[in-house]
């Protein structure tokens, strides 16, 4: 083995350049690879909402928890991407009235900063709301630009010497006995495949982490789950405007400049290769979001996009996919499988992004014995007045997302 490890990882969304720029920061050597561009997967396809975590504070306490701590972290790294617009759960007529309550109660609990207004109040700070709002809770929820910071991200790993590979795609996981020792990749446009030897693999594929998975010969146990999103032709909202009522679909109204996206669906799917755009889904979000958000109703749609959530679930017994985690989940092969060399990292949101990457590079580092502490939570990301991204920094990752451009964030 050589002194210095190699580590590979694949897949190059949030997950993927942070646990690079991780590595790299403690002095391993690390190649990432992704199949197309930065950000294409469920990065790239997202609300754009920076977490407060109070959206699970009530069913999911552990991420709720995980987002705020997270939530903090990104203002201070990234906060060239976060727009500080707050948030709002707002409770109407026809949602659970007793709701706002319990919301409120778990909020205290996971040490979320929630207060309580009323009707008026609600809608001095958003007068698009309906009148029919009789009281509202507001938390520190936030606009974020994902491309941006994965972008960010990706040069940091780069200066820490990284390597940061788009277009190439992992065909293959190869191994010795019971241990894994490189992958096999095609670049795009390329002609046949080469081996890029490994000390070790992360698989941070997101969506596509179970195929990573059979490639290597082993199971594992994910869910699909595609939701919907809609940019409409609207800034009739300034905070992001959250339905106060158990999480279900057209939830979630985000500012995003001179437009407001609404989200998401989720509707279970066999893989992530099986995305079907529907009509009903976007009418859904329409005619849930418009009785709290009028203008939503009579909006001109400008886009629309479906993203894919990996859901980790091990016979966990959920009915459907709303009802798994979105916490995340961080899984040694070797003791799982007794398959050396090769840890899964699957779940979370691009909120917990970099916590995920802290806890993947912290087993790597334990595996190797380098005792080294991560700094990726105090060191911020370029792309500040001080350390602007240079010009065309996103195409040269090939940063892939049609949420390029939409955000104010940064």
């Amino acid at each position: 083995m050589a002194s210095t490890p190699h580590v590979v990882v694949i897949g190059g969304g949030a997950t993927g350049t942070a646990i690079a720029r991780d590595l790299a920061m403690r002095g391993l050597a690390v190649t990432l690879c992704e199949r197309t561009g930065l950000a294409s997967g469920a990065t790239g396809r997202m609300h754009g909402m920076l977490h407060s975590g109070a959206r699970y504070a009530d069913t999911d306490p552990e991420s709720a928890r995980a987002c705020i701590q997270e939530n903090e972290v990104l203002r201070h790294i990234a906060g060239q991407f976060v727009t500080d617009t707050g948030g709002l759960f707002v409770e109407h007529p026809s949602d659970p009235q007793a709701y706002i309550d319990e919301k409120q109660t778990a909020c205290e609990a996971c040490a979320i900063p929630v207060e309580r207004i009323d009707g008026e109040r609600a809608r001095q700070r958003e007068p698009g709301l309906t009148e029919e709002i009789t009281q509202a809770l507001t938390v520190p929820d936030g606009v974020v630009d994902p491309c941006g910071v994965v972008a960010a991200t990706a040069l940091s790993a780069k200066r820490h010497s990284a390597t940061i590979e788009t277009g190439v795609r992992v065909t293959g996981v190869t191994r010795t006995d019971n241990t894994v020792d490189g992958v096999t990749i095609s670049r795009e446009g390329g002609a046949g495949r080469t081996t890029l030897d490994a000390d070790y693999v992360i698989n941070a594929a997101g969506a596509w982490a179970d195929t990573v998975a059979r490639a290597a010969g082993i199971d594992l146990s994910v869910r699909q789950s595609q939701g919907a999103l809609a940019v409409v032709d609207t800034d009739a909202v300034d905070s992001i405007v959250n339905r106060c009522r158990p999480r279900t679909a057209g939830d979630i109204a985000v500012p995003y400049g001179d437009t407001t996206l609404l989200g998401a669906t989720d509707v279970e799917i066999d893989s992530a290769d099986d995305v079907d755009p529907s009509q009903e889904e976007i009418s859904l979000l329409v005619d849930e979001l418009a009785p709290v958000v009028p203008a939503v109703e009579t909006a001109e749609i400008l886009s629309t996009y479906w993203g894919v959530r990996p859901l980790f679930a091990p016979e966990d017994g959920a009915t459907s996919t709303g009802d798994v985690t979105r916490g995340f989940s961080v899984l040694d092969h070797e003791s799982k499988d007794n398959l050396a060399g090769l840890t899964t990292v699957i779940g979370g949101k691009f909120t917990t992004h970099r916590l995920m990457a802290e806890n993947v590079t912290d087993h790597v580092c334990e595996k190797f014995g380098i005792d080294s502490q991560c700094r990726t939570h105090e060191t911020p990301l370029p792309g500040n007045g001080d350390d602007p991204l240079p010009e065309g920094t996103l195409d040269r990752y090939a940063v892939d997302s049609p949420m390029r451009g939409l955000s104010d964030a940064g």
